[in-house]
């Protein structure tokens, strides 16, 4: 498969997609371009930046976009993240969908239970990358 642009999408832009972008840029081969973007850009989780700094990712530098902020007609893929929303649409891209829960809801709200589901989303989308990576190659 030849990727040279990738970008993940959410409704929100806040956890999933963010936490997905840290991830891929990280450890994207050189000449991978990554963004995330959302169909309602919202804030991006604080729980984001923690868990990533965790694995020794700075994401400060990234924020919440519309699709219209990224080069989406340009992107080779697009990786939708939604599990319980529906996802933005993207005509004529190629769609790989991977369908996660957001950690931002259910569950407890207490500071470390909500800490422990962005880890596990974490954890699971870091794993999906890998292996996408891995295909890429």
């Amino acid at each position: 498969m030849n990727v040279r642009n990738l970008v993940f999408l959410c409704v929100q832009n806040s956890a999933r997609s963010q936490m997905a972008e840290g991830l891929a840029r990280a450890s994207a081969p050189r000449g991978l371009q990554v963004w995330s973007a959302g169909s309602h850009p919202y804030e991006v989780r604080p729980q984001v930046g923690t868990v990533l700094s965790e694995l020794g990712i700075d994401s400060s530098g990234q924020h919440s976009k519309g699709i219209e902020e990224v080069p989406i007609d340009e992107t080779s893929l697009v990786i939708t993240l939604c599990a319980e929303q529906i996802c933005p649409a993207v005509p004529g891209a190629r769609v790989l969908h991977w369908p996660i829960d957001d950690p931002a809801t259910g569950g407890s709200d207490k500071p470390e239970e909500q800490l422990q589901r962005f880890r596990k989303v974490r954890d699971h989308i870091r794993a999906r990358i890998d292996e996408l990576l891995r295909d890429l190659d």
